[in-house]
């Protein structure tokens, strides 16, 4: 099975944010975990949906 990653900027188009925003998600130690490969940063999209499911919130909660 191979894992699916997502760029820098295919991320930021999916959540309709800035792909600087990420990077300063990632400065801070925010957002999901990532990879650094060969001087590009890549998230895996486990990872992606792991996060999207702990950032879930309820309505009325």
């Amino acid at each position: 099975m191979q894992t699916k990653h997502l760029r820098q900027t295919e991320l930021a188009q999916r959540w309709n944010i800035s792909p600087r925003t990420l990077e300063r998600w990632r400065w801070i130690g925010e957002g999901p975990a990532y990879l650094k490969i060969g001087g590009r940063v890549v998230y895996r999209l486990e990872d992606i949906e792991a996060y999207e499911a702990e950032s879930r919130q309820e309505a009325g909660r």
